[in-house]
């Protein structure tokens, strides 16, 4: 159902009609080789969106902003969904916070600003469950924003993503664009990081254990106690979550994408070990850190909307590791 925002009192703009989407919008997916990116792009192709167009980072760097808005001026696309970012697991947010924060800020605000300049009928911001406090309730619900502190060893990208969703709601609440954000909780699948410096869990532990496998060796380090909870979803999952929020969502809030489900690391490994089918011994590294102790997404709002995971985590632990192996010479490493 169309409805129109309410617009701030001092804002002598007209206030935007939101339109639905239709099967010949152009829409533009940033970041549409990486993980999430190339998950939309497929989930929109097969749900009949055939003129979906992308831009590698040479033909276009989301950071520079004559480059964003010569782009949008020459493409004038009609719906957009920001899955670019610079992202990592926590030893690349601790080593380099500065770059985190600037890099993920100067995309954001090129492209949400290009969004509305150029008046694109749907925009959908992608941000990450790591906004939230590190000892928010569990699970998290969407209110839990903004109240306590950050976990520390990703901070810098926390705070990028929080200034983006902000941004889009003050764009919908002063203009009435059609601006919606979404929180994905932990993803992995087809075409994930498997870089060890800067990969988050589940590649990182595929990766190893793949390599330990082949290589016959007799244990294989794992960072932290192994203690932590953690939720997973699916990347083809995410996808169809999103294209689904794009095509029937409009709130002024976020939304939490994930599966209401947890695990404990150390669980998780076993798992992964087990699918790999390597036989050696797992060592913790307590030295190293766990980062949050728990982070367990509230998906009630998602769920009343109408869209449910479909697939189980021991199923989507094996074909990301089918895809990893279909694809060592080319992933990421």
């Amino acid at each position: 159902m169309q409805h129109v925002a309410p617009a701030l009192k001092n804002d002598k703009n007209k206030v935007r009609e939101e339109k639905e989407m239709e099967k010949t919008d152009k829409i533009y997916v940033a970041g549409h080789r990486g993980l999430v990116g190339s998950a939309i792009v497929r989930n929109l192709k097969e749900k009949g969106y055939e003129n979906v167009i992308g831009r590698t980072h040479k033909e276009l760097d989301l950071t520079s902003q004559a480059e964003v808005r010569a782009f949008f001026e020459t493409e004038r696309p009609d719906v957009v969904v920001l899955a670019a970012a610079k992202v990592g697991g926590i030893n690349a947010n601790n080593t380099a916070p500065a770059e985190f924060a600037y890099e993920n800020m100067q995309i954001q605000c090129n492209v949400i600003k290009c969004c509305h300049d150029f008046r694109v009928k749907k925009l959908l911001f992608l941000g990450s469950t790591c906004i939230y406090p590190k000892m928010a309730p569990q699970p998290i619900p969407e209110e839990a924003l903004l109240t306590g502190p950050l976990e520390e060893t990703n901070e810098a990208y926390a705070i990028a993503k929080i200034a983006g969703l902000e941004m889009c709601k003050f764009y919908k609440r002063q203009y009435g664009d059609d601006f919606i954000s979404c929180m994905p909780t932990n993803l992995y699948g087809a075409y994930d990081n498997y870089d060890l410096q800067g990969s988050h869990v589940m590649p990182a532990m595929i990766r190893k254990f793949h390599e330990a496998k082949v290589n016959k060796e007799k244990k294989v380090e794992l960072w932290g106690t192994g203690t932590p909870l953690r939720e997973f979803l699916y990347v083809d999952d995410m996808a169809d979550a999103c294209v689904f929020l794009l095509e029937n969502y409009s709130g002024e809030s976020h939304v939490n994408i994930g599966t209401g489900k947890e695990i404990t690391i150390r669980e998780l490994a076993e798992l992964v070990q087990r699918t790999v089918g390597y036989q050696g011994e797992i060592v913790w590294n307590g030295d190293m850190p766990d980062g949050t102790p728990r982070k367990l997404t509230d998906v009630t709002k998602l769920h009343e909307l109408g869209w449910n995971h479909r697939i189980e985590l021991e199923e989507g632990v094996r074909l990301a590791y089918e895809w990893f192996k279909e694809n060592v010479d080319s992933a990421r490493m």
